[in-house]
């Protein structure tokens, strides 16, 4: 006998070869039944499942999904049940790819995921990252996004195909566990049973996620219909330019956003005591140096982010709330408050966007005259995480370019801050104006500034650093128009949006505070009947409008005297 002949392993037999497989098909059975579970039980908001220990609770449920699917599996013939199995699978795995992008929005944005419209979003989304961590971290966090949408997409469609097969191999017990599911699932359904509020026993939120995105593509294509009629039917398309802005001639007209100025600011008692105390403070010099302000309320369109979904209502008198609807606007030709008062012939439209960082063809929509953008505004200082520039730099550069320019017209301009942008650090101090300059001198703070990592390692630093970054840009406004303002400066200044739910939770309103700020008392006896708080802080009773309402009324409140009050463009909502 030959050395190889000797030692040549002798092959397993069949018997012991089918222990093995058997022994390996059990744990990978009961990882695709997991996997299953867990895909069509678990919600599509983190805030939703109860901390600690009762965790597990939320995963008491019986998804009516699975016991459907695997009644259809087992009726049909063995040749066509696979093929629907896969199918099946696929679908799950979309669902479930959908499902954890809707966590993302509902921890941002506070509201689910439209696959129809949101699209866009992502771009917007990659170009968040690439600021924050750089080109590589952002290319790998979309490579890491797709190989997980695909794996799970996968992963689900094999798992459904096995569980098919055991049920098949099973049918007596499969059958009989279905009856009982049903049985269990239709008892618990009408008794309300819960072991975690708002988490019910008897599921069907798979079902409900699959009916509300099959929806929403009928209600896009309608929604963009309703769009078009909406923002053709406009009250001021045809009024002359002499009969618009009258009562603002000679004025200088400056818009400003805040990012994430929300209303929870002044009222959420975990934010606003820097927030009040600024506000006051700030009524305080104002006053003293002559000028009044008067505060509402407006509801933005969106939360948590989109600001330019609040900017496009704003300026448009329509309501923008998706992607479709902006789309759809900066292509037309809607009247907006810029090209309003562009079309009088009586101002100079100045655009300052500190956060525009590639081309932005909207500008020409909107009708500014001059845009600047963090390429322009000439900032030779360190980003502040996403914000590419302070507020006080934005300012400060807007007055040395445009407000003090010798022998200028008058000036519209909008201007929107980014230090209040998430994620709220590293933060910005005030400074004096004289030592600004080309904002060099901000190094120094960015570098001694607490970053992001560090702050976002606790909810209630988040906080804390939100109500900071509010309180730096109201204290840079109110800086500017001591030291900048006179008997011409008409100021507007606004939220866009309220923060993430991080900082308000998931139950907070879409309501940001709105402020005009002027010296001379004809500008505010115009807006009298507006009902406003009187100073920098809205009452907890100010008027509340939807965002959109803003531009018909304050070209109504500012048109000729003699002219009655023209009637508000088509609320949407």
């Amino acid at each position: 006998m030959s050395y190889f002949t000797r030692f040549r392993r002798t092959p397993a037999s069949p018997d012991h070869a089918g222990r093995r497989r058997g022994r390996a098909a059990a744990p990978l059975t009961v990882l695709a039944a997991v996997l299953v579970f867990l895909a069509l039980v678990v919600p599509d908001q983190l805030t939703r499942l109860p901390p600690g220990s009762s965790v597990p609770a939320a995963f008491v449920r019986i998804p009516i999904e699975a016991l459907a699917a695997f009644a259809l599996l087992l009726a049909l013939p063995r040749r066509a049940r696979g093929a629907v199995a896969g199918a099946l699978g696929a679908v799950l795995g979309v669902l479930t790819v959908i499902k954890i992008i809707d966590m993302g929005f509902f921890t941002v944005l506070a509201r689910q995921f439209d696959p129809v419209l949101d699209w866009p979003l992502f771009a917007d989304g990659y170009r968040f990252v690439r600021d924050a961590v750089g080109k590589p971290g952002a290319v790998a966090a979309v490579a890491g996004a797709v190989l997980l949408a695909v794996g799970l997409l996968v992963l689900m469609i094999l798992a459904v195909r096995r569980l098919a097969a055991v049920a098949a191999a099973h049918r007596t017990a499969s059958t009989r566990g279905i009856a009982v599911g049903c049985v269990a699932w239709l008892a618990c359904a009408l008794l309300g049973t819960s072991f975690v509020p708002g988490v019910y026993v008897a599921s069907d939120s798979a079902a409900v996620l699959a009916h509300d995105n099959v929806l929403k593509v009928p209600a896009a294509l309608q929604d963009r219909r309703q769009f078009a009629a909406e923002a053709g039917d406009d009250a001021f398309r045809d009024v002359p330019a002499g009969q618009l802005l009258t009562g603002l001639r000679g004025k200088d007209v400056v818009f400003t956003f805040i990012e994430s100025y929300g209303r929870s600011a002044i009222e959420d008692p975990k934010l606003n005591q820097r927030v009040h105390a600024t506000l006051a403070e700030g009524t305080r010099q104002l006053s003293a140096a002559g000028f009044a302000a008067r505060s509402g309320f407006l509801t933005s369109p969106t939360s948590g982010g989109g600001s330019w979904l609040a900017h496009a209502t704003f300026q448009s008198g329509v309501w923008i709330d998706n992607e479709q609807r902006y789309r759809s606007l900066v292509s037309g030709d809607r009247l907006t408050l810029t090209s309003a008062f562009r079309r009088t012939g009586a101002w100079q439209t100045v655009g300052v966007e500190p956060g525009v960082t590639y081309a932005w063809p909207e500008g020409q929509f909107y009708g500014y005259d001059r845009v600047y953008d963090s390429h322009t505004l000439g900032y030779r200082g360190p980003a502040f995480s996403w914000a590419t520039m302070p507020d006080q730099f934005t300012l400060k550069s807007f007055t040395d370019r445009e407000y003090t320019r010798p022998g200028r017209d008058p000036l519209m301009a909008e201007l929107t801050f980014v230090s209040s942008h998430t994620p709220w650090a590293p933060l910005p101090a005030l400074l004096d104006w004289d030592e600004i300059g080309d904002g060099s001198v901000y190094t120094a703070q960015q570098r001694g500034a607490a970053p992001a990592g560090e702050v976002w390692k606790d909810a209630a630093r988040v906080r804390a650093a939100y109500a900071t970054s509010i309180k730096y840009s109201i204290d840079s406004v109110v800086s500017w128009v001591r030291r900048y303002g006179d008997d011409n400066l008409v100021l507007v200044f606004l939220g866009d949006h309220q923060p993430a739910p991080i900082v308000v939770g998931d139950t907070a309103g879409h309501d940001v505070p709105i402020t005009v700020v002027a010296r001379d008392p004809a500008v505010l006896r115009r807006v009298a009947d507006w009902g406003w708080t009187a100073g920098l802080e809205p009452a907890p009773q100010a008027p509340v409008w939807p965002m959109h309402t803003f531009r018909d009324r304050f070209l109504t409140a500012f048109g000729p005297d003699a002219a009655p009050p023209r009637p508000l463009s088509p609320p949407r909502r």
